[in-house]
Parts: structure tokens; C-alpha cells; sequence
């Protein structure tokens, strides 16, 4: 299993696209099932509700509750671990920095604006993600 923290924009992106073989839909799908352990904090269960709730997306209020729920279900919540970066959107930080508070070699940041974060192993966007589990399977599949 992976952990990873899953930034707000990989969230909004799976549930607005039309592409089911999107690479932030993997992501989603392999949260649901169990190959991928959410990790977060108050304030990004905060963030996540405040943005996906925007109506630009046009979302429900049930559809935000329901996935909201099905990333928090099993997440593990971890403090956040200063680290001393320039963040140009301060809102970010506390994604990192909760990324940095988890096992240093099997936790990831899931993000779609690289850009944003300081230039790290545990950042990956979402095909990078896919790329990894996918790795992961074929690992296992050759253990067995």
C-alpha cells in the first residue's frame, strides 16, 4: 500500500472529466479500493470541502459529502511537519507539510500543478501515481 496526500485539484479534475481512463480517476479508484491510504489533515478535509463545493463545478452537496467521505474513510490524519519552503499560494504548505509528516518512502503528494511544490521525490502528479501503483501490482503479481 502507498499513503499519499491528494491535492485538492487531482480531487476536482477526477470528478469533472469526461476521460474514465484519466489518470486522476486511477487515483480515485485506487483509493476506493484500498491501494491507495489517504493521508490529511483538518485543514485539507476543510479545504476540500470549501473548493469542491464552489459552484463553478457544478457539484452536489451530496456528491462533495460522498467523496469527501470516501477519502477520509480510512484516512490517516497526521500534523503537519514544518519545512522551512517559499510556498507561492500559501494554501499549499499544508499539503507538503503533511506529505513530509508521513513515511518518508511511501508517501507521495498527488498533484496536477508541480509547480506549486518545492521540487521533491514525494511530489508526483497523478500519472506519475498510476505509474507507481502500477510498478507496485507488478511487483506483487511476481512474488506470489
Amino acid at each position: 500500500m502507498i499513503y499519499a496526500v491528494i491535492d485538492t485539484n487531482v480531487i476536482v479534475s477526477a470528478l469533472i472529466t469526461r476521460r474514465m481512463d484519466s489518470p486522476t480517476i486511477k487515483v480515485l479508484s485506487a483509493i476506493r479500493d484500498g491501494r491507495i491510504k489517504v493521508v490529511c489533515s483538518r485543514d485539507i478535509l476543510n479545504e476540500y470541502r470549501e473548493v469542491l463545493s464552489r459552484g463553478k463545478f457544478h457539484l452536489s452537496t451530496a456528491r462533495v459529502e460522498q467523496t469527501v467521505s470516501t477519502l477520509v474513510e480510512n484516512a490517516l490524519f497526521l500534523e503537519p511537519v514544518a519545512s522551512g519552503e517559499e510556498f507561492s499560494d500559501e494554501t499549499d504548505r499544508v499539503f507538503y507539510e503533511v506529505a513530509l509528516a508521513g513515511s518518508e518512502d511511501r508517501t507521495r503528494l498527488v498533484t496536477g500543478n508541480l509547480r506549486h511544490y518545492p521540487i521533491s521525490p514525494i511530489v508526483v502528479t497523478p500519472a506519475q501515481m498510476v505509474a507507481i501503483l502500477a510498478t507496485m501490482s507488478n511487483l506483487e503479481n511476481h512474488s506470489t
